[in-house]
């Protein structure tokens, strides 16, 4: 099983969830504000009790700052950027002005949608969904063709689209290209199917699960190029696809919306912008739910 963690999975602060994890390679903005004397000493001493909450010696190389307003008033939001042995994790950590509270968590603005903001920066047009186009329930999925988690929520949610005709679905590639080899190729094949025919594309989605044991990154554009023919697909026009540079664009956009909501980990789902990391069916359904309850037809 796949983790992701807030704040170091091998130093102690943990965040677990069913999913296939990403590991971040680019470094935190250190931004641009000048930082004063008092806060300078505030993110001193924060450190120093960080290091001694969760026994973070002197191997781990910890980063704190730059410090930014959070939700609540008299608390700093502090990014945290832990390496141990070449691992890094990020998280957040918040401190209070006066620097004698320490939260670990999430603060939230109790006048605001707390899921706006989210619902603001996806965009489903140009993706392929299946369900009602004016749903009252959009899900959306980010996901890794290759991630074995993605492949256990696949089989759950034919059960859930079942329980739920009135939800429409959205998929969006997210190719972890650090640790899986033929994601990103699959991802512009089902692209590419896409393009060609918006209901052959749930055909090829639904042949690169049941299949991911057999891929491999050695066969995996044949094995798509049979695919796409099995959806009957024009097989020339699918491999002059594959090799265009408009459907690894429209791959990397995928990816970068998925980068701008902060998903870092696949299967990652938004449920009318609620984010879920993970397939559990018990708590999608759970969203599911709420959110038809409160969105009444």
């Amino acid at each position: 099983m796949s983790s992701r963690v807030l704040v170091g999975a091998v130093v102690g602060m943990f965040l677990v969830v069913l999913s296939c994890a990403a590991q971040e390679t680019s470094p935190r903005s250190s931004g641009s504000d000048q930082t004063t004397v008092a806060q300078a000493q505030l993110l001193k001493d924060a450190e120093a009790f960080a290091r001694k909450l969760f026994a973070w010696g002197p191997d781990v190389k910890v980063q704190l700052g730059p410090l930014k307003q959070s939700n609540a008033a008299s608390f700093y939001d502090v990014p945290v950027e832990v390496t141990l042995g070449g691992h890094k994790e990020t998280g957040d950590l918040y401190v209070s002005k006066d620097g004698k509270t320490m939260l670990r968590g999430d603060i939230y603005n109790m006048t605001e949608d707390p899921f706006a903001a989210n619902r603001s920066k996806i965009h489903v047009d140009g993706s392929p969904s299946r369900g009602p186009a004016d749903a009252k329930v959009t899900l959306v999925e980010f996901a890794d063709f290759e991630c074995p988690h993605c492949q256990e929520l696949y089989e759950a949610l034919r059960a859930v689209e079942t329980q739920f005709p009135q939800v429409r679905v959205v998929y969006k590639n997210f190719p972890l290209t650090e640790i899986h080899p033929w994601a990103e190729t699959a991802a512009i094949g089902a692209r590419c199917a896409y393009e060609q025919s918006p209901d052959a594309f749930w055909k090829v989605h639904d042949a690169i699960f049941d299949n991911q044991d057999v891929l491999s990154a050695e066969n995996v554009w044949d094995k798509l190029t049979g695919f796409a023919t099995q959806a009957g697909l024009n097989a020339d026009t699918f491999k002059a696809c594959m090799s265009s540079q408009e459907a690894q664009k429209a791959v990397d956009a995928e990816h970068a919306q998925g980068v701008a909501l902060g998903v870092d980990s696949t299967p990652t789902l938004y449920i009318n912008g609620r984010p879920m990391v993970g397939g559990d069916t018990q708590t999608l359904e759970q969203y599911v739910t709420y959110e038809l309850a409160s969105h009444p037809k």
